[in-house]
């Protein structure tokens, strides 16, 4: 990976897309014995969309699953969400084109073989550091910080510091 060029990228976001399990998890999931789903997400990571949405930052998660706890916790940071969605590429261009945002300018952050077409048609292809290796090749970053360990907010925070010190020159 060039972190050069990875920088230069990240300049550019405008919409961050997140796959859910994985990513903000730990892709784990418990089940009670009532067959209550739940996961195990970082609370930081809310911090870190927040930073991001207060910069014009558009997010969205996509996931694969239709699962309660997804909206939940999507709903609990504000993120508007796709659920069970097979075609992950079709979902990211259509969220594109819904703010008029070039696929280019777009983040994709995912962890599984199932996230590889999203990955190959954005701008900004991540992967957790946990990430499963076949889409390793179709990224240009991993993050240091696992899925549901803080993955999120190590992103977010890299876009934040990147786009509120371009302002701070802007300004001096």
């Amino acid at each position: 990976m060039n972190k050069k060029l990875f920088i230069k990228k990240l300049e550019r976001v405008k919409l961050a897309i997140f796959d859910f399990d994985g990513v903000f998890t730990d892709n784990l999931v418990y089940i009670s014995e009532q067959g209550i789903e739940s996961v195990l997400c970082c609370r930081s990571d809310g911090i870190g969309i927040s930073r991001i949405s207060s910069i014009g930052i558009i997010n969205y998660v996509i996931s694969s699953e239709s699962n309660p706890v997804v909206k939940k916790r999507c709903e609990k940071l504000n993120i508007p969400l796709l659920q069970g969605v097979d075609n992950k590429k079709n979902a990211v261009l259509k969220i594109c084109n819904k703010f008029n945002i070039k696929p280019e300018e777009c983040m994709f952050i995912g962890n599984d073989i199932n996230d590889i077409p999203a990955l190959k048609i954005v701008g900004i292809p991540v992967a957790v550091v946990d990430s499963y290796p076949e889409i390793l090749e179709h990224v240009i970053y991993t993050t240091s910080k696992k899925g549901g360990r803080g993955a999120v907010r190590e992103i977010c925070d890299m876009i934040f510091e990147l786009k509120t010190q371009s302002q701070r020159n802007i300004t001096i």
